[in-house]
């Protein structure tokens, strides 16, 4: 799939400064970081854990192996290593680490080199690169990992993260309302209206013309200033997409919000007949997100969602929200969408923290959640496939 997409980014050529900006669109899928001819990124994210250096070929053969990170063990650790006391606490880290280091790589299925005849605190330095290399290598998604003392008692935190690599995943109406007056593609309709259905009540991906959604402000603030500018050659146009994204959005979210399409879902499939291409693409799309819909019937695309960073309460109102960058929109093409689409971007400019499907676990001797990030890799990639199948019509 080739399609388009649509990226949060910094727009130079935004001609509207009354709010603070928001993610320009790209083509179908919206992107929040990545360069486009109308944005480049801007957008500050959490930097990347990666591992320390390479270990050099004569690093075994010098006196000098590699030291502990500040942020390796949050609690510094005291110098004074001769004293009676100090020395039982490390040998009480050491005991803790490795135990942790144990539940770890049974978890994740890891095999930790053995460090133990190497002296403290370079032993934990050895374990850390080799166990955050491993990591990296094996844990789809996996983010970071960090050690952490606290009460006392030393373990390590890992963090799995499902990247959505500042992408808009704004679902187009307009172009399955399109198919809906062709008579010629009542069965795709159909389908389609089953896989909008799901995401609708169950995924729960906000709808444009809910007035809790994001996107519903954000369309009455752009007709407003487009009302209220000085009348041009594009006005009529405006005018025309913003009566039609409310009356068809309307209509459609009607015939999406029905639980019959929920109910229906497996007979639609049983009896779809593919015709052309664009028969099977739907019928593709939709089998796969039934299956999805079978193994998670409840999940919602919030399950794991989490801020990619601390935030005070001060600072809540600077969170690129999920529901802000995952919807159904009227469409993503015409004069409407790309002023729209600059006024989002903008404004995520002057946010500092992004929400993202995040998974966090403590290796602390209690159980291990056993969340994962499978749905969230099956879901988003779906998504995408959607708005590419309802632009390809």
């Amino acid at each position: 799939m080739n399609a388009p997409k649509k990226h949060i980014g910094k727009n130079k050529n935004s001609q509207r400064k009354k709010t603070k900006a928001t993610a320009p669109t790209i083509g179908r899928v919206r992107r929040v970081d990545e360069t486009t001819k109308r944005c480049f990124r801007n957008t500050k994210r959490q930097e990347e854990f990666r591992s320390d250096k390479p270990i050099a070929d004569g690093f075994l053969r010098t006196t000098f192996l590699p030291k502990l990170k500040e942020n390796d063990i949050q609690n510094s650790i005291s110098s004074e290593q001769d004293s009676i006391q100090n020395q039982r606490k490390n040998n009480k880290r050491e005991r803790n680490f490795y135990q942790s280091l144990s539940q770890l790589a049974e978890h994740y299925g890891l095999n930790p080199i053995s460090t133990m005849h190497f002296g403290y605190p370079y032993n934990i330095a050895l374990a850390l690169d080799d166990i955050q290399k491993q990591l990296k290598n094996k844990v789809r998604d996996w983010e970071e990992v960090r050690l952490i003392e606290e009460k006392g008692k030393t373990y390590f935190v890992s963090e799995e993260r499902y990247n959505t690599r500042a992408t808009l995943y704004y679902i187009p109406i307009l172009p399955l309302y399109q198919l809906y007056k062709n008579p010629k593609r009542k069965q795709s309709v159909q389908l389609l209206q089953s896989v909008c259905s799901y995401l609708y009540h169950i995924v729960e991906i906000p709808y444009y013309r809910k007035q809790s959604s994001y996107l519903f402000w954000m369309y009455e603030m752009v007709a407003e200033w487009l009302i209220s500018d000085d009348e041009s050659e594009e006005t009529p146009i405006y005018l025309s997409e913003i009566k039609q994204a409310k009356q068809i959005g309307d209509f459609m979210e009607q015939k999406i919000y029905s639980h019959h399409n929920l109910t229906r879902f497996k007979e639609r499939l049983r009896n779809f007949k593919v015709k052309d291409h664009f028969d099977n693409d739907c019928f593709s799309l939709a089998r796969k997100i039934f299956s999805l819909y079978q193994q998670y019937p409840n999940a919602s695309i919030y399950r794991n969602a989490q801020t990619n960073g601390e935030v005070d309460e001060y600072e809540r109102d600077t969170i690129v929200s999920m529901d802000k960058y995952i919807s159904f929109c009227a469409d993503d093409k015409g004069l409407l969408f790309q002023t729209l689409f600059e006024t989002v971007n903008a404004e995520f400019q002057e946010y500092t923290t992004m929400e993202e499907p995040i998974v966090i676990k403590k290796f602390d001797g209690s159980n291990i959640t056993n969340n994962n990030l499978d749905f969230e890799n099956r879901i988003f990639p779906l998504i995408e496939e959607l708005i590419y199948v309802l632009n390809s019509f």
